[in-house]
């Protein structure tokens, strides 16, 4: 009878420390480069960026902040679709539209409407709470009522609202 006790102990000893020792919870998959990404411009699938508080606009390197001083970009994604709007955009960003990567590598965005920045790469970087774009308008195309004022490579350092 003892040995039959000491080997079930032993046998619950073994497997209390088995499972102790093993994590039978799955590890959750790792995230593609393209949900990275997605994440850095909407985080959990919606992010305000505005120029308010300390943002910059530069155009060619000269800064241009007045023009888009009440400037805002509202990121969103989810399984359905990729979306932004625009505020205060003195017209080279629409007012809303869609938005894709441009490419695999993932660090660059296509805006979709009619105004000079749709249809450009943006190439994006963010930096804690803070979203870099970057662009070109080139001419010809660059044209709003006639005027070729915007043509340039344009840098907005936006904030997360």
């Amino acid at each position: 009878m003892k040995l039959n006790y000491f080997r079930f102990l032993s046998f619950l000893i073994i497997a209390v420390f088995a499972q102790a020792c093993w994590n039978d919870e799955p590890t959750p998959p790792q995230k593609t480069a393209e949900e990275l990404a997605i994440e850095a411009l909407t985080e959990t699938g919606r992010i305000n960026w505005v120029i308010a508080g300390g943002g910059t606009v530069k155009r060619d390197g000269n800064l241009v902040t007045d023009l888009y001083q009440n400037f805002e970009l509202n990121l969103s994604a989810n399984t359905a679709a990729k979306t932004y709007t625009s505020k205060n955009n003195n017209d080279i960003f629409d007012n809303a539209g869609t938005w894709s990567f441009a490419g695999s590598n993932f660090d660059k965005i296509i805006l979709t409407g009619s105004q000079p920045v749709s249809g450009r790469e943006i190439s994006f970087t963010r930096n804690g709470d803070r979203l870099v774009l970057i662009f070109t308008i080139p001419l010809p195309g660059a044209r709003i009522n006639g005027v070729q004022a915007i043509a340039g490579t344009y840098e907005f350092d936006l904030l997360k609202d």
